[in-house]
This record gives structure tokens, sequence and C-alpha cells, in this order.
């Protein structure tokens, strides 16, 4: 009789308890988005091109969102702080994060701390190469001057770069396969990598035009070549890598993404609202500010195909396919 009444009590308790989580999950899928301002994480030190992203995004996209989106600066391993600090926040869309293609190269290395099954792209928001530049009164005045300065003497030149196992890298190289042996150095803060060469800490810079057009206006760098294959329609007179025999031309591309598992609905109500902001005149401005594709915008329902071809491009450049 004890026995008996013992197991209707756990069965009891189990059925609640069961109710309580069915309960709360539905209260999690139903819960008014967004109910809190979303943090936009930056895996990047303040003033580089993702922290400028997230700022511009988040000013253009909180009056329609109805939520404030404050930007949280969390720096290291090549972006890979950031997104631990992405990854271990609840998957309801209150979390997102930029995700640049330097970070999205860990994945073509050896034993990366996340894979793309981890994460859920919401947009790709910018698209743009990269340079090699000079200061503006560096000894090497075209690129077949650094080049033939390269070969002659390998690994004295130094270029600036934002780390080992970045785009970066595997763009350099793939310049090294070609002969043109470099010493590069890392800077982990975008305003010292920008101002290397300026300061005779370095010979050379691998960067994006947008992140150091203030330096371009002002005449104080230039570039030597562009990383894609054609030229750039600002630079006209700068040779790309691929005319130059270099067949690299991995593009910087600057995404949000947000935590695996996070409800359909809510990943349609950020995509929603970074088509708005990617369709604004602002943003336009910005794209041109930036040097970058004036159709870099691609949505959620693309944005995951993107990300995994650029990733089977990095692991061929890693040696790693």
């Amino acid at each position: 009789m004890a026995q008996g009444m013992a197991n209707k009590l756990f069965a009891g308790a189990a059925i609640a308890l069961g109710t309580i989580v069915a309960t709360a999950a539905t209260g999690v899928a139903q819960e008014k988005f967004p109910a809190r301002p979303v943090e936009f994480i930056v895996p990047w030190g303040p003033g580089g091109g993702a922290d400028q992203l997230a700022r511009l995004v988040g000013k253009l996209a909180e009056p329609a969102f109805g939520q404030a989106m404050p930007v949280v600066n969390v720096a290291g391993a090549t972006g890979g702080t950031g997104m631990a600090k992405l990854l271990a926040a609840p998957a309801d869309g209150h979390s997102m994060a930029v995700y640049i293609a330097d970070s999205h190269a860990l994945l073509a290395g050896a034993n990366p701390r996340w894979t793309l099954a981890d994460i859920v792209p919401v947009a790709v928001m910018i698209q743009g190469p990269s340079f090699i530049f000079v200061a503006e009164n560096s000894p090497h005045k075209t690129w077949a001057d650094f080049e033939k300065a390269a070969k002659a003497n390998p690994g004295t030149l130094k270029v600036a770069t934002l780390g080992f196992g970045s785009v970066d890298d595997y763009s350099l190289k793939a310049l090294e396969g070609n002969g043109v042996k470099i010493n590069q150095v890392p800077f982990a803060k975008p305003s010292e990598r920008y101002v290397s060469i300026l300061g005779g800490h370095a010979d050379a810079l691998y960067e994006q035009a947008g992140d150091v057009a203030q330096f371009i206006k002002s005449n104080q760098i230039r570039p030597l070549m562009i990383f894609g294959k054609e030229r750039h329609p600002a630079f006209k007179d700068i040779p790309s890598s691929h005319e130059l025999g270099y067949k690299v031309a991995l593009p910087q591309f600057r995404s949000i993404v947000v935590r695996a598992g996070t409800p359909p609905d809510r990943i349609a109500a950020l995509s929603s609202a970074l088509a708005q902001v990617a369709g604004s005149p602002d943003f336009k401005k910005f794209l041109e500010e930036q040097y970058a594709s004036a159709d870099s915008y691609i949505d959620a329902s693309k944005a995951g195909a993107y990300l995994a071809a650029q990733l089977e491009d990095m692991k061929v450049l890693a040696g790693s396919k």
C-alpha cells in the first residue's frame, strides 16, 4: 500500500515537473522578441573595422528594433575570446557577434575552438579586398620594388598583420610560396597595426582600405598591391594579385552571427532589421567610405553558403584540404 502510494506520488511529481519544463520552454519561445537589449559582441578592440560596423549597425537598427544594441568589445585570440562569449550565452537572439574573415580562417587550422555548426550567420554586411600598404615615404615605390627587395633579402621585410592563422597569414603565405618571403609582425590592437608603418615598426601593412582611409586621404600611406582578381576602381594604377601571378584573393568579409539553436523567428527578425540597415543611405555611404562592394549585403538565407564556400578556399591555402 505504502509502495503504491509512493509510486503515485513519484508519477505525479514527474508529470508536474514535465509540465513546468514544457511551460518554461513555451514561455521562452513565445517571449516577445527582443524582450531586452541585444548585446552586440565585437571580438576585437575599439577603433577597428569590426567595431565601426557594430556601432553603425546598432545605431541604425535600434529605432526599428525597439531595443538598444550595446557594443561589447572582447578582444583576444584572433576573435576567439569574443566568440567564446557568444557561444556561452543563451541561444535566444539577445546576443550576436561581428564575425569576420580572420576569425573564420581559424576554422581552417588545426583544432578550431568552434565550427560552422555552432553558429548561424544572420547576414553578411561588408565584402571588400585587402591591400599591401607602405608609408608614403617608403623606398618601395611600386610592388615590383617591394617584390625585388623581398626576394633579394628573404625574411628581412616586416609586414604588419592581425595575427597568425588569419586571412592575412594565409595570403602572405601564398606570396611566400612564390618566393616573396617576408617577416610577419602581428599587432593585436588595430590602432597600433595601422600606424606601424608610419613609425617604422614595419615595412608594410596588410589591411583593408576602409580601415585606414584617414591615412590614405591624408597621403600618409599608399597601396602597392590589391589582393583580388581585378583592380579596384579607386586605385586604378595598383595591380591585383591575380594579374601579378599570385592566385590568392580572399575577400575580407564582416558578417553578424548568433549562436546555433536560436529560434528561426528570432533569426528572421534580426535579418529583417539588418536588411533595413543595409538598404539605408547611411550604410551605403559607409560601404563607399570603406572601399567595399556596393552589393556586399547577403541575407540569412544565403549567408551560410557564403561562409561555407569561403572556408573551403581558406582550407586550400592553409593546406588542410
